[in-house]
């Protein structure tokens, strides 16, 4: 079995990655390194630097190589900062997805697997299930689903067999604790190794479920061959909803280092968000989860080995109004 594994750099990529190469697949893992590193790619993997939204490159892998199965994790992630990098959003999380899916019906993959978002939902009912219509209220969100709507497309019309996850609030070792706009628990993981108050948006009331990656990325890379999985929607991740006040208590806790928190206004975004796993576990046949105190646990003690990161701000802001004043300054320390 031969697989290509796009974002394989990145947080949930390279675990991916490490779960396929258990299960016997052979990896060709895909990176632009915008966010990732590549000391998290497996070296039993075979790594490429390269962008998804690179047409000619991405055709000439398919020729090179007789991929089985595509999981397609690449993406750039930051909801909140989606709106005001519209371009920038679509150009990469819509036609990157569509250059690859492209080359997939092109070279009869067996099956394309694609990690959506729960970002698509919008302010549905909680929990969130996977029959409700989306009804996505950032650029990342549509992004998401548009790429659904294609999968499902490409397989009516084509025959290409996929699966989509919808991950959400993903967490643990390996994370790009620098980056400044998404990723929540890395954010103030790293705020405390920088001895600065921990910046929350609101009242910090707002709800979520956090989920530690051993509970994900096993799952996404089982789905190639589980025959209940093709063709299926799954949410996936944690079932135990905390306020966001909650997990700054558990992650200073863990960090051992108390820091005050500096609350920001209210972004424009889902106040709760969390969503139903029965139907993931009914095909997959599981039900542990990591409890948060563990994993947080797990991952404080990688993030105080690697030390703290400073990414640069993003450049290329697309619209300015209504961008939150905290996203233009920059993190100054160094790793």
């Amino acid at each position: 079995m031969t697989s290509l594994v796009t974002g394989a750099a990145g947080f949930i990529g390279s675990h991916v990655v490490d779960e396929l190469l258990n299960q016997g697949h052979t990896v060709v893992a895909l990176d632009d390194l915008s966010g990732g590193f590549t000391e998290n790619v497996n070296p039993d993997a075979t790594f490429i630097e390269a962008s998804c939204t690179d047409h000619e490159r991405i055709s000439h892998l398919f020729k090179e190589y007789s991929f089985d199965y595509v999981f397609h994790l690449a993406a750039y992630a930051a909801e909140g900062l989606s709106h005001f990098i519209k371009r920038f959003n679509y150009t990469n999380n819509v036609i990157g997805s569509v250059n690859l899916i492209n080359e997939a019906i092109n070279h009869n993959v067996k099956r394309f697997i694609f990690t959506s978002s729960i970002a698509v939902y919008g302010r549905n009912q909680l929990p969130m299930r996977e029959e409700l219509v989306p009804q996505p209220e950032d650029s990342y969100g549509i992004a998401k689903y548009a790429v659904e709507l294609e999968l499902k497309a490409s397989h009516e019309m084509f025959g290409l067999d996929y699966v989509i996850f919808r991950p959400h609030n993903v967490y643990g070792e390996r994370q790009n604790t620098g980056d400044k706009y998404r990723n929540v628990i890395g954010i103030f993981m790293n705020q405390i190794l920088q001895r600065q108050p921990l910046t929350v948006f609101g009242d910090g009331e707002q709800k979520r479920a956090f989920s530690y990656i051993a509970d994900v990325a096993p799952i996404i890379a089982r789905s190639a061959t589980q025959e209940t999985a093709k063709n299926e929607i799954f949410n996936v991740g944690a079932d135990t909803v905390y306020t966001v006040n909650q997990l700054a208590e558990e992650v200073m806790n863990a960090m051992g280092r108390e820091v005050p928190i500096n609350y920001l206004p209210a972004r424009n975004e889902v106040v709760n968000a969390w969503s139903d796993h029965e139907k993931v576990q009914s095909a997959f046949d599981h039900t542990s989860e990591v409890s948060l105190a563990d994993g947080i646990a797990r991952m404080a003690a990688w993030v105080k080995q690697v030390g703290s990161r400073s990414t640069k701000p993003f450049e290329g802001i697309e619209i300015e109004k209504n961008l939150p004043p905290s996203w233009r300054g920059s993190i100054t320390a160094e790793k």
